[in-house]
């Protein structure tokens, strides 16, 4: 019978279980946040009674809903990373982004190397240009006193003397700059260094010919800047 009072005390005294659960089952928040209204959830430390214990399947469906949703918002952080920054898109990797742009800054750097060799010509040839064009006009301007020169030569002013002198020294001046005279008889005619003034005819001739200088002619290398004005024998 000592028996029997023993199992009856012990079905006497009560039960209690302390309440662990991550999830509260009132309010359906994850315990250790705070409310609304300021409080924080947590795990109870009072004795819950046997009646509110829920179903240890409950508990597990709660924790893997809990354990899902923390799933998926760390699946779509990394699809969020993976796709970019705010998620506005794949972009290229590091390494074709860096190639993409060095052949992008190659081919920009080829082609203003390219525009700044022709600039170079351009500018080159235009000086050229300029410096003939002023030495032409420098020329020209002169021509009138080489045909003074020449008649003065013509009529023996200039045999000797300081101005013969002069008159050398501007000559061999002048050439330096390219010029040089058209005053050559013998020669066949060409209209494109002589001005026929003339035409005599005569048997001596087969041809064309250049048989007296009127007034010099005068070009700067294959340029001619002034035709020579000549007589012309023509074959009878």
């Amino acid at each position: 019978m000592p028996h029997h009072g023993n199992e009856e005390e012990h079905q006497s005294e009560p039960v209690s279980f302390r309440d662990k659960r991550k999830i509260d089952p009132e309010t359906g928040k994850v315990r250790g946040q705070q409310d609304d209204d300021g409080s924080q959830a947590g795990p109870s430390d009072q004795p819950v009674a046997p009646d509110s214990v829920q179903d240890p399947v409950e508990e597990t469906d709660a924790d893997a809903e809990g354990k899902a949703a923390d799933g998926s918002d760390a699946l779509a952080q990394a699809e969020a990373i993976l796709n970019g920054i705010d998620g506005e898109g794949f972009t290229e990797p590091a390494a074709e982004s860096g190639s993409s742009l060095e052949n992008e800054l190659r081919t920009d750097l080829q082609r203003l190397s390219a525009e700044y060799v022709n600039y170079r010509k351009r500018v080159e040839r235009d000086r050229d240009v300029a410096r003939d064009m002023a030495v032409i006009g420098v020329l020209n301007s002169l021509m009138p006193v080489l045909d003074d020169i020449d008649a003065a030569r013509q009529h023996g002013d200039l045999a000797d003397g300081p101005f013969a002198a002069i008159s050398t020294k501007l000559e061999n001046a002048l050439k330096t700059y390219g010029l040089t005279r058209i005053d050559e008889t013998g020669v066949e005619f060409d209209p494109n260094v002589h001005e026929a003034l003339i035409q005599q005819p005569s048997a001596d001739v087969q041809f064309d010919s250049v048989s007296q200088i009127l007034r010099a002619g005068y070009k700067k290398g294959d340029r001619v800047l002034r035709a020579a004005q000549v007589i012309v024998a023509v074959p009878e």
